[in-house]
């Protein structure tokens, strides 16, 4: 621990604030439920019900219907619900589309890191791999757009975003595939620079986990019609039949079975954010809480953003350096927070610099980032005082 986290007689215990946060939920996943969710308030009627019955496809084709009015999504993309999550989704992708030309991935954070290992172990395809530092992003410029390219959106570990679509060529030989699990419903992505993005409903819908979705341009089914891959695929990944998409998949047949109790909570988000005012609205609320968590940073000299590029930060998932803090003072830091109520999960992600992670999407009230902040220094004098 450096000469700043060690215990300092000098600094005496702060008083406990007065307020906490009313729900004080700030994990990067599973995230804060929306405001107002109570198990009890969702739909129950599919429960119980084959999801291959007249109900359960209703319910998937409505959950599927949802999200295509609330991300504003053109008619040329498909969506479809699959198995394992935003990890499963892009998996899929990768197994079923890859190896048809050379592949370019970019990693600045732990599951980018993940996408080149999958590339170059599992699918021997020895990709190109641009790399940046945790707080960072690749030099975009170099990106050689005749290869298919693999990317993060939003690195949910490392705070760092891309800072829009203009970097992706619209000529482009290769598709693009974007891991926006972070990102999806909480910026106002460019579709048509998009051929294949995945997420799952326990980021910004808050949500939950196990269940991913594939979101298909019309230059991806292209490539799942025309191109077979050299490796054998699980039953899971398999999207097409028959030299043609499975579009069954699309319209709410699901390769395996869903658990459509996180089907009607995933609609139960939708439908809030709907009446939020679509994607507009749950924008509008995970910018004010990132602008309210910087104003606590701006304010804490000893409180710095991992991202310091504010065109490349998180308005979701931000990432918190803390002076002179190692892994030991954060846990310490964070324990404080839980035993309190006062902040749950918010160390950082166990491969990135010791420092915080506040989640700051939609489901989170701006008024429990603002209690967030007295908090932060109570638990820091605490750490710091040993």
């Amino acid at each position: 621990m450096s000469d700043s986290a060690v215990p300092d007689a000098t600094i005496a215990s702060a008083a406990k604030p007065a307020t906490r946060p009313a729900r004080p939920f700030f994990s990067s996943g599973p995230c804060a439920k929306p405001p107002g969710w109570d198990a009890s308030k969702l739909a129950s009627e599919s429960l119980g019900r084959s999801h291959r019955s007249k109900i359960g496809k209703t319910r998937l084709q409505l959950a599927i219907d949802l999200m295509r009015e609330m991300l504003q999504l053109p008619d040329t993309h498909r969506i479809g619900i699959v198995p394992g999550s935003d990890t499963g989704a892009f998996e899929m992708a990768m197994w079923t589309m890859l190896g048809a030309r050379g592949v370019t991935t970019l990693a600045w954070e732990s599951f980018g890191e993940g996408w080149v290992t999958d590339a170059v172990k599992q699918l021997k395809l020895d990709p190109t791999v641009l790399r940046a530092d945790y707080g960072q992003l690749p030099d975009l410029s170099q990106i050689d757009w005749s290869n298919d390219v693999l990317f993060t959106w939003n690195g949910t570990t490392s705070g760092v975003r891309v800072p829009n679509g203009d970097w992706i060529p619209a000529d482009r030989e290769g598709l693009s595939f974007a891991d926006a699990t972070s990102a999806v419903f909480a910026y106002d992505l460019p579709w048509d620079k998009i051929d294949v993005a995945t997420f799952s409903w326990q980021k910004v819908l808050g949500g939950e986990g196990g269940h991913g979705v594939l979101i298909l341009g019309p230059r991806a089914v292209e490539r799942l019609e025309t191109y077979t891959p050299a490796w054998p695929l699980p039953k899971v990944f398999r999207l097409v039949s028959k030299g043609k998409l499975a579009e069954g998949v699309f319209k709410g047949e699901t390769i395996n079975t869903p658990s459509m109790l996180a089907v009607e909570d995933a609609i139960f988000a939708l439908e809030w954010a709907k009446g939020l005012g679509g994607l507009e609205g749950l924008i509008a609320r995970s910018d004010a809480n990132a602008a309210a968590l910087q104003k606590i940073v701006a304010d804490r000299d000893w409180l710095g953003n991992l991202a310091e590029d504010a065109a490349i930060r998180s308005t979701t998932s931000v990432c918190l350096t803390v002076e002179g803090a190692d892994e030991a003072f954060i846990k310490t830091f964070a324990g404080l927070l839980d035993k309190e109520g006062a902040a749950y999960d918010v160390a950082g992600y166990r491969d990135a610099p010791a420092g915080l992670r506040i989640w700051c999407g939609a489901t989170v009230d701006t008024a429990d980032i603002e209690a967030l902040g007295p908090w932060l220094d109570w638990a820091w004098a605490e750490a710091k005082a040993g």
